[in-house]
């Protein structure tokens, strides 16, 4: 594979040999020391083996891991026969599908970078985003993304090509600036029989420093800026990760967050490789749901977004079956509940109480399981934004074990993570090995570790600012350590409210504590330099419109379901019983309701589905001066 550093001790976790003390490196993961030379040896040693799956009309498709090197080296080198040189970036904008791993590993294998790109993100931020990175190609989706790209083609000069993955709509167009992938694969494939052993050559090129990918940062505090993570990085990453949440090669998993985001990334493009997985590429980000009730994963990562969305619908199931039904979860959950809060504080479950579980698990408990797709879960995670702890204890009263873990675009993804024996609720857990966090001016988080990133693409200054004087990154989080070792997050430093009374208050925890309602999707508090703190609050649409069908509430819209006293009455019964949790100074003492309906192409929400605390404020400052103005 080329020149590398000599390989430190090794230890073999779950079939996969690690660096046996990550303190120090080099990184090596069954003996690479790039994601790119992982890539090809996993491809030849597992041939025809599932790598990973696409619905086709209704129908889950397997491609091997020899469909995967194919389709990625002859991307390779038609990028290459197209005039692609080591260290240029290339830019993806598409939902999560095969096409985008096959040119992600292309890329990096030919000594490239590869950007992702949110298709969610407008005309504008594209040709950012593809000026900032000096991006050479683009692949694009569909006739959509490719619209987008042609509205502000002249806004990027620099590019050379534009290559689209599907030609649905588009069989009678023709652009010289644009190909499709069927014919960057036929380039491909000239270019190989003129180049035999090209793409085998630039992989065994490839070194640890390399930039491998640029992720961007969602931009809630200016221009979105990329974070350069090498080969070294993601080797890191891999290697904590496969020691603290250990993944198998039996094991299945579903693909729909972007892939554009770190999560997504380090959990199915580079943990997959890693752990020979296979990968179920979800339909779309609205088919999540019958997805994973059609792959029933073992292992399940997702934003807590997703988590509450599913807590939601059981308890719309709940309440739709009959009172026999309802009693008998009540009663499961109850147990449930025993069970979960024992284990959490470290108390012995009495026999008593786990024939009662086993029994109540067996009749009521799998069945929920089974229901939501969930029923082959060994373990689902959690991440990119806080949970409520009641969630995590919810979960593990009806058998999910549901892990919380941190990291950051600039970390590769991972900095600390709850896993099976090391779980502490209201945490996200220990530092992986190797890594180490203290907590500076102002309680902030600050990491070191090998996985932290180079820096940000062409912004020095910005990268200055992200480390201490003496080298530890910048988390922008405020949290605690506690005697074992877990960090507890308590918010963003940004977010912090100093009272007009001069009280400093983090808003995270009083945000999650609504949002564990199946009525409430989303909070945000107010009040930094306010008298008292007040909240903008989103609903959860499908379970207060069924809240409002079983008690006659007539509503026409959202906007009117908002407005509803009926509705109003059941969001101020949940602000209050949240508040008694609470001292007085922390209090919510008013509160709106947002009666728009925000998708991921709002500028309130991210891609990830976290609201962007500036913008919200921003767009609806009458509605927060009316709550001070009474």
């Amino acid at each position: 594979m080329g020149n590398m550093e000599k390989i430190p001790p090794q230890r073999m976790v779950n079939g996969i040999s690690v660096n046996a003390n990550l303190d120090t490196g080099p990184y090596f993961v069954d003996g690479c020391d790039t994601l790119a030379k992982l890539f090809l040896q996993r491809c030849k040693d597992l041939g025809e083996r599932t790598a990973h799956r696409e619905k086709d009309y209704g129908i889950w498709l397997s491609y091997s891991w020899r469909d995967y090197l194919e389709h990625a080296k002859l991307i390779g080198h038609g990028l290459a026969a197209l005039g692609l040189k080591r260290g240029d970036v290339v830019s993806i904008l598409s939902e999560d599908k095969k096409e985008w791993v096959y040119t992600d590993l292309a890329t990096q294998c030919m000594g490239a970078i590869t950007s992702g790109i949110y298709t969610t993100d407008s005309a504008s931020q594209l040709a950012y985003l593809v000026n900032d990175s000096g991006s050479r190609f683009l692949f694009l989706e569909n006739d959509e993304q490719l619209d987008k790209f042609l509205t502000v083609r002249d806004d990027m000069p620099d590019l050379a090509k534009a290559i689209v993955f599907e030609r649905d709509g588009l069989h009678d167009f023709h652009d010289d600036g644009v190909i499709f992938v069927e014919e960057l694969y036929d380039i491909g494939r000239v270019h190989e029989k003129n180049n035999p052993g090209l793409f085998e050559a630039e992989v065994a090129k490839s070194k640890a420093d390399d930039t491998a990918i640029l992720v961007y940062t969602s931009g809630t505090t200016g221009p979105p800026k990329g974070a350069m993570i090498s080969h070294r990085n993601i080797m890191f990453s891999l290697s904590a990760g496969a020691l603290t949440l250990p993944v198998y090669d039996t094991d299945e998993q579903v693909c729909f967050l972007p892939l554009c985001h770190i999560l997504e990334r380090f959990i199915s493009v580079f943990t997959p490789i890693a752990a020979r997985s296979v990968v179920n590429f979800a339909e779309s980000p609205e088919t999540v749901f019958d997805n994973v009730q059609e792959v029933s994963p073992h292992i399940f990562t997702a934003v807590p977004r997703v988590w509450e969305k599913v807590y939601s619908r059981i308890s719309i199931l709940v309440g739709e079956s009959t009172p026999f039904g309802q009693w008998a979860y009540e009663r499961a959950l109850s147990v449930g509940m025993t069970v979960a809060r024992d284990q959490q504080e470290g108390r012995t479950v009495p026999l008593l109480t786990r024939l009662r579980f086993r029994f109540w698990d067996l009749v009521v408990l799998k069945n929920i399981r089974r229901m939501i797709g969930l029923d082959r879960l060994r373990r689902g995670t959690t991440g990119a934004a806080p949970i409520s702890p009641d969630l995590l204890t919810w979960y593990k009263a009806i058998g999910i074990d549901l892990f919380e873990g941190y990291g950051m675009s600039e970390t590769a993804g991972i900095i600390s993570v709850n896993s099976a024996g090391h779980n502490k609720v209201g945490t996200v857990g220990q530092t992986v090995p190797g890594g180490y966090i203290r907590i500076g001016d102002g309680d902030e988080i600050q990491y070191k570790a090998p996985n932290v990133f180079q820096g940000y693409w062409n912004k020095k200054e910005q990268t200055q600012e992200a480390f201490t004087d003496d080298g530890w990154l910048r988390t922008g989080d405020v949290g605690v350590i506690d005697n074992s070792g877990y960090l507890k997050i308590t918010g963003r430093l940004k977010d912090i409210i100093i009272t007009a009374g001069g009280k400093n208050i983090t808003p995270a925890e009083i945000e999650n504590k609504l949002k564990f309602s199946p009525f409430i999707s989303d909070a945000v508090v107010i009040g930094d330099k306010r008298r008292f703190l007040s909240c903008l609050i989103m609903i959860d649409q499908e379970n207060v419109e069924k809240f409002a069908q079983e008690h006659r509430v007539p509503f026409g819209d959202f906007a009117s379901l908002c407005a509803a006293t009926e509705v109003q009455a059941l969001i101020d019964d949940v602000v209050q019983a949240v508040n008694a949790e609470f001292a007085r100074v922390e209090q919510i003492k008013a509160f709106r309701l947002i009666d728009v309906l925000l998708t991921a192409e709002d500028d309130e929400l991210t891609a990830t589905m976290k609201l962007k605390r500036s913008f919200v404020e921003q767009k609806h400052k009458a509605l927060i001066e009316q709550m001070y103005d009474q």
